[in-house]
């Protein structure tokens, strides 16, 4: 099964999000808002995950570039891996 691009899951998140923002200024059924809201979330999470499968040897390779912010990678890797 192909893999969608990551242009057509920022769309499906950038969507999700501007449907979510009608259902609010429409006040539309609570639970359906939340319903709409974690599926962006879960569609974010994808991207997210895909990207850094796709990308983390490359991600590591600058952070050791970088030398002397090794120490904010590992903050910001440590936070992603907590969050996802």
């Amino acid at each position: 099964m192909p893999t969608k691009s990551y242009s057509q899951l920022i769309n499906n998140v950038i969507g999700q999000l501007n449907g979510i923002d009608r259902m609010i200024n429409d006040q539309k059924d609570c639970f359906q808002t939340l319903t709409q809201m974690k599926a962006a979330r879960s569609a974010m999470n994808t991207l997210m995950n895909r990207y850094m499968q796709e990308n983390f040897e490359s991600c590591l390779l600058s952070c050791k570039r970088k030398g002397e912010q090794e120490d904010v990678c590992k903050k910001f890797f440590n936070e992603i891996i907590q969050n996802s």
